[in-house]
């Protein structure tokens, strides 16, 4: 819709949308809710009814609407593909596709985990690398490091100098 301008018969054009920059619309990402069941079926090749029984049997649980109903997103589509898949060409029943899909998502929360800790090592390393750098940097310069002496058989005789021979 245009607004019409201070002049006769003259339109300016509407203000900029707003950008993903200011926060509006939210960035859509592969975890965003936006398609209703009818377009989750369309996309997935299944029946309505079929995605509404793995709901119920917790294959592909998608978010809810505050009015209850639901909303897939584009990583639940493609968990209704796989599980589509897993039956019929696998053969797979769905409560066996059910405990490989809870296994998938375990090895992903372990291998997040790893790299979580992964990086924790790294860092810790980094730090006492650092310590070790501030600790050789507060030697005292004037300080020999000690070397073995090699053991020889010579017999050193010490004789102290008399006071008169000063």
């Amino acid at each position: 819709m245009s607004v019409m301008d201070g002049q006769r018969g003259r339109r300016r054009s509407n203000p900029p949308p707003r950008t993903a920059s200011r926060g509006y619309p939210p960035p859509l990402t592969d975890e965003t809710p936006v398609y209703v069941i009818s377009v989750a079926a369309q996309l997935s090749g299944l029946h309505p009814q079929t995605l509404r029984q793995y709901d119920r049997l917790g294959l592909v649980s998608p978010d809810r609407t505050a009015g209850r109903g639901r909303r897939y997103s584009a990583r639940d589509i493609d968990l209704l593909r796989t599980v589509q898949h897993l039956s019929q060409a696998e053969g797979i029943n769905l409560a066996g596709i059910k405990r490989i899909i809870e296994l998938e998502n375990q090895v992903a929360a372990l291998q997040s985990r790893v790299a979580e800790l992964s990086a924790a090592v790294e860092g810790a390393a980094s730090a006492i690398q650092q310590r070790e750098a501030a600790v050789h940097a507060s030697y005292r310069r004037d300080l020999v490091p000690y070397q073995e002496v090699q053991q020889t058989s010579a017999l050193v005789v010490w004789r102290p100098k008399r006071s008169s021979e000063q």
